[in-house]
C-alpha cells in the first residue's frame, strides 16, 4: 500500500501528506545505476523516474509478477514510443531480462487487446532476454533463485560485480532460499520486514492461520535469519501501511539494531 493510503484518516496517513518525503512512500522499485537496470514497474514508476531523475533505462528486471510490482509495465510504452509511428525509438529500446518461467508467465498480464507482452514486443519497445538463472548484464552477474511457493513464482536476485554482493528480496521471500550459498555473506541484503505483530492499526492481531504468514516471517524472524546469512549491511523495503509506523518510528527500530536500517522513497545507497 502506498503512504498516505487513499482515503484514510490514521496518523500515519496524515503526517505523510503533511510532511511529504520520506514520511510518504510509493510502490517498490529500484534502480541499479551501474547497469541502468530497472527492477520493478508499480503504478508510480514513471513518477518515480521522474522525480529521481533517471535519464536512461537500458534494462528491466521483475521479482514476481504481482500487481504491487508490474502494474506500471506500461511505462515502456511511454519511454520509448515514437508517436509518428506508434513504434520505439530504437535507442530507447528495453531490454526485458527475466528468469524463463517469468517470461513464459508474462502473456497472462493482458488489456482488453490481448497480452501485453506481445504488443511491446511488436512495436519494439522492449526486446525480451530470457535466461535459466544466471546471466551477466554489463559488468554485472545476476543470478535469480526461485521461493519455492509452487504456482505462485518469486524470485530472490543476486547481484555480483567487483567483488562485491547485494541480495535483493523485497517481497513474497518465504522459504528464503538460505542454504544456497549465493546469498550468504552478502555486503548488502534488501529484504522485506516480515510482519510486526503489535501496534497495528484497529488493535488487529494476525491469527495462527492468517494468510500473510504464508509468505512473510515476523520482523523478528528476519532480523534473524539476515544475522543467520551474515549479511553485513541489511536495508528494509516494501514497508506497509497497515503496519501503523511512521518514518521516525523505523528510525527508532533500527537505533536498536546494529547494520540495519529501513529504507524511504528516494533512498540511495552505494556498496
Amino acid at each position: 500500500m502506498v503512504i498516505p493510503k487513499p482515503l484514510c484518516k490514521c496518523r500515519v496517513c496524515e503526517e505523510a501528506r503533511r510532511k511529504g518525503r520520506p514520511y510518504e512512500r510509493t510502490g517498490p522499485s529500484s534502480f541499479l545505476h551501474d547497469e541502468n537496470l530497472l527492477i520493478d514497474t508499480p503504478a508510480e514508476i514513471a513518477l518515480q523516474l521522474n522525480r529521481e531523475r533517471i535519464e536512461q533505462v537500458d534494462h528491466l528486471l521483475f521479482t514476481h509478477l504481482d500487481p504491487d510490482h508490474i502494474e506500471g509495465f506500461r511505462v515502456v510504452e511511454q519511454i520509448s514510443l515514437d508517436f509518428r509511428t506508434w513504434r520505439a525509438y530504437e535507442h530507447k529500446r528495453i531490454r526485458l531480462v527475466l528468469p524463463r518461467i517469468l517470461r513464459d508467465r508474462l502473456t497472462d498480464v493482458r488489456s482488453i487487446y490481448g497480452p501485453l507482452i506481445g504488443f511491446y514486443e511488436q512495436q519494439g519497445f522492449v526486446e525480451s532476454i530470457p535466461f535459466e538463472e544466471r546471466i551477466t548484464i554489463g559488468r554485472t552477474r545476476l543470478t535469480a533463485i526461485p521461493v519455492d511457493r509452487g504456482s505462485q513464482v518469486s524470485f530472490v536476485h543476486v547481484f555480483e560485480k567487483d567483488g562485491r554482493k547485494m541480495v535483493y528480496a523485497p517481497c513474497d521471500i518465504k522459504p528464503f532460499p538460505e542454504d544456497r550459498k549465493e546469498v550468504q555473506d552478502a555486503d548488502l541484503l534488501v529484504i522485506q520486514p516480515g510482519m510486526f505483530e503489535d501496534g497495528l492499526k484497529h488493535g488487529f492481531t494476525y491469527p495462527p492461520d492468517h494468510i500473510s504468514r504464508r509468505t512473510l516471517y515476523t520482523f523478528e524472524q528476519t532480523v534473524s535469519l539476515a544475522r543467520k546469512i551474515g549479511a553485513k549491511q541489511v536495508l528494509f523495503v516494501h514497508l506497509e501501511e497497515y503496519w501503523n509506523r511512521t518514518y521516525e518510528d523505523y528510525r527508532e527500530i533500527a537505533n536498536r539494531l546494529d547494520h540495519m536500517q529501513f529504507s524511504h522513497d528516494g533512498m540511495q545507497v552505494r556498496i
